[in-house]
């Protein structure tokens, strides 16, 4: 992706079929399913791609073992349908985890290993792996730091574990091949109406050179996630709210905690919700909690209460017990949740579905869901402004896209087989200029081709985006990520032609985020 060749085809076209606004799960799922029937789409967000709650997640592809439980089936079938969709279209950022539940009572052993059982059902041809029981001795050997006090045994089953902004990346560049065109740090400051009202258009300001632009296009679709009221509100001052956000966050740990390779998974907290261990990147990522926030925040923050219920609760199952000093990074991220007519306002009770809403001016919204079902939101947000604006298009061939990177043949067994394909790019960088293979810290692989192929080929315009959503570092490591800032820096300003004051202001700004990723 070039961010210059992007904004030139902004400036040439006339009239797109669809303006996307929203560079997360949901507006790119919107992106892949309209640029595969054929539309010609313009995706913009007015910071980089996956920077909200769409690089914060648990990195889980699942049903919702949870959602079983509640009974919402329907939920439940789709999201395992779509997660073996994703699996098998984006292997080289995806993956099966196995998961290990310790029981301590009867009750539970039955419980567990019927309703595992149920899910592997209902995955049907999709499965990825058998629920089985274990006995003491071998869960302990899946968990070796597991508390072993009352443990009859465990259940084991599988998921989907992803690189949730990797893939955000990967499906801005599949867009970009199928004739999209996808712009980061684009902020929608208004919608243009024509006579009647219709929302005919976006008026954008480019963050970076503050050019502005006023874009026309037959539909526009709101896919901004937890920040979908003040699009809403854009277009209609008194519109009502929609989306209630939901905080969970996740601390990051040495894998060491948790003694292995299988996730843990704690069916039933003290606050009702599903905690899961889970090993990420070479770390453990333990979360996550549910808190509701009343204001929206791009760099949302735990609270102390959010972080001493984790480690509480990991101390109470694990014989490692971790400390607040042991935590390498904590990041917090917001649920877009549909906000309830009425009823229960506990943000567990609330579905995960989406839906697609349709304002009286022609703004069409996807409000809710999740990660895994992200396609599926694409087609039928799509599906609904074809039949609203009598867009003619092709059927929808989403399902089948392979997303880009995706390895056709067996790549590395190291770090770059996250990059698919383009890891062969990236070592024919280091070929050409054997310079780049320098490491950008001495604990961990990443090295300094890895920032050329970012700038180059995937947009990235500040440290922030290669060291937070292309090399996921900020994530789990916020000490070495600050201590990797001022190489990437240097490798950035050489590769955009920037000054030193545009250096000095990017390690600052960092710096200070990276700050927010560290437990004080």
């Amino acid at each position: 992706m070039n961010r210059e060749q992007n904004i030139h085809h902004l400036r040439k076209n006339q009239t797109w079929d669809v303006i996307v606004i929203g560079g997360g799960a949901s507006g790119l799922g919107v992106a892949l399913d309209a640029c595969s029937r054929g539309l010609k789409v313009l995706l913009v967000d007015k910071t980089d791609f996956a920077k909200g709650t769409s690089s914060r997640s648990t990195k889980l592809l699942h049903g919702g073992v949870r959602y079983l439980a509640q009974g919402n089936v329907a939920l439940v079938l789709e999201a395992l349908k779509e997660r073996g969709i994703i699996m098998k279209n984006a292997p080289h950022v995806s993956h099966r985890q196995s998961f290990v539940i310790p029981i301590y009572t009867f009750f539970d052993q039955i419980k567990y290993l019927i309703g595992l059982k149920l899910y592997d059902l209902m995955a049907g041809s999709l499965r990825i792996g058998k629920s089985t029981w274990l006995s003491k001795t071998q869960t302990l050997a899946h968990l070796p730091t597991i508390n072993s006090e009352g443990l009859r045994g465990g259940v084991i089953y599988y998921d989907g574990q992803f690189d949730d902004a990797r893939l955000a990346i990967n499906l801005a560049q599949t867009c970009e091949s199928l004739g999209g065109t996808m712009l980061n740090y684009m902020k929608v400051t208004a919608l243009l109406k024509d006579d009647q009202g219709q929302v005919i258009g976006v008026k954008l300001k480019d963050q970076l050179t503050k050019l502005t632009y006023k874009v026309k296009g037959q539909s526009v679709v709101n896919a901004t996630g937890v920040f979908a009221d003040k699009i809403l509100q854009m277009d209609n001052p008194k519109a009502a709210t929609s989306i209630m956000p939901s905080q969970g966050i996740h601390l990051v740990l040495d894998l060491r905690f948790l003694g292995g390779e299988h996730a843990l998974m704690i069916p039933k907290t003290s606050d009702g919700r599903v905690l899961f261990g889970i090993p990420w990147q070479g770390k453990l990522v333990l979360g996550t909690t549910d808190t509701v926030r009343k204001v929206p925040k791009l760099e949302p923050k735990a609270l102390e209460k959010e972080i001493d219920f984790i480690l509480n609760t990991a101390r109470e199952y694990l014989t490692q017990k971790p400390e607040r000093g042991d935590v390498l990074a904590v990041y917090a991220g917001l649920r877009p949740l549909a906000a309830p007519k009425e009823g229960s306002s506990k943000t567990k009770e609330i579905s995960r579905s989406h839906k697609v809403v349709i304002s009286k001016s022609g703004l069409v919204s996807i409000i809710g869901g999740k990660w895994t079902t992200f396609r599926k939101m694409g087609e039928d947000t799509v599906g609904a402004l074809i039949k609203l604006k009598k867009i003619s298009s092709k059927p929808s061939t989403s399902a089948t896209i392979k997303i880009h990177g995706f390895p056709e043949q067996q790549i590395l067994d190291n770090h770059l087989a996250n990059y698919g394909q383009d890891a062969l790019e990236i070592q024919a960088l280091i070929k050409e200029k054997p310079a780049l293979a320098e490491k950008l810290h001495p604990d961990y692989p990443y090295t300094a081709a890895e920032v050329i192929w970012m700038v180059r080929e995937e947009m990235a315009c500040h440290i922030e985006d290669v060291l937070a959503r292309r090399l996921r570092i900020l994530f789990i490591d916020a000490k070495a990520a600050t201590e990797m800032s001022m190489r990437v820096a240097e490798l950035m300003q050489e590769a955009l032609d920037q000054s030193d004051t545009w250096k000095a202001k990017e390690l600052e700004a960092f710096q200070q985020l990276a700050a927010k990723y560290l437990i004080p």
